[in-house]
């Protein structure tokens, strides 16, 4: 299996905003080549410029995306793990949607977007990761779940929350195939808590929201620690986790 130190081509998606940019600034931070793509090309040109300044030692690489074309996700992973040599040594499936409506209340077109971004689209990228995996034997998969998906969650996170869940489980059961294979490739899940971002405005007054840097900064170390399942910022999610699995339904209702 690759030495950990030795993860210098990280591929993330979703890297024009929020958690993937923020992330992309902290691997560049560590002298990692990157490879980012999104749908803003704009957006990308303008972080690889910021990113370069800083670091002109680095490779980073960028190209558009929407990960809902799962064509092109093959072949853009494809294409990322040529501009840095051939080779893919971490690739976080970070892209994701943050709609949704209570179901039955005539939001399906909401849901249904989050849970085809979410989860089909995601399902894309792990395949694609996997068979660059698969093929040079080595790898680290990272999959950017949520503390929302440990319970079945009311109102309009109802679709993102099951959407999470089912992300969790895909990144479990591709682990248990690598075990099981004896193939050498990590496998992460990692479950940020209330991170402040775009998709994070509604739970913007909750006293458990920590700004973008600190949260992103939490992640990156438990990404680089290739832990199996992470819940970030450790303190309070992985207590608070361990309650909300275990609490009645009800409170949970009431608590969401």
């Amino acid at each position: 299996m690759q030495p950990l130190s030795e993860r210098r081509n990280i591929l993330i998606t979703g890297a024009s905003s929020g958690l993937g940019e923020q992330m992309a600034r902290e691997f560049a931070a560590r002298g990692r080549n990157l490879a980012l793509c999104a749908r803003r090309t704009d957006r990308l040109q303008a972080l690889r410029a910021e990113l370069l300044a800083a670091r002109p030692g680095i490779t980073v690489a960028v190209r558009a995306l929407d990960v809902n074309d799962h064509p092109a996700v093959f072949e853009t992973f494809r294409a990322l793990a040529g501009d840095l040599g051939g080779r893919l040594d971490r690739v976080i499936v970070n892209a994701g949607l943050g709609k949704g409506r209570p179901i039955g209340t005539g939001g399906f077109r909401a849901n249904l977007q989050t849970a085809e971004t979410n989860f089909t689209a995601a399902l894309a990228q792990c395949e694609a990761a996997m068979e660059h995996f698969r093929e040079h034997r080595s790898g680290h998969l990272v999959v950017i779940s949520s503390v929302s998906a440990l319970r079945g969650l009311p109102r309009s996170s109802t679709t993102y929350a099951a959407t999470k869940a089912g992300l969790s489980a895909l990144a479990e059961g591709i682990r248990a195939e690598m075990l099981a294979t004896g193939t050498p490739v990590r496998v992460s899940a990692v479950h940020p808590g209330y991170i402040a971002t775009d998709l994070s405005e509604r739970a913007a007054r909750t006293p458990l929201m920590v700004p973008l840097e600190k949260g992103v900064r939490s992640m990156v170390r438990a990404i680089e620690r290739e832990r199996a399942d992470a819940r970030v910022p450790a303190w309070p999610w992985v207590p608070l986790g361990f309650l909300l699995r275990r609490m009645p339904l009800r409170l949970v209702a009431r608590l969401a």
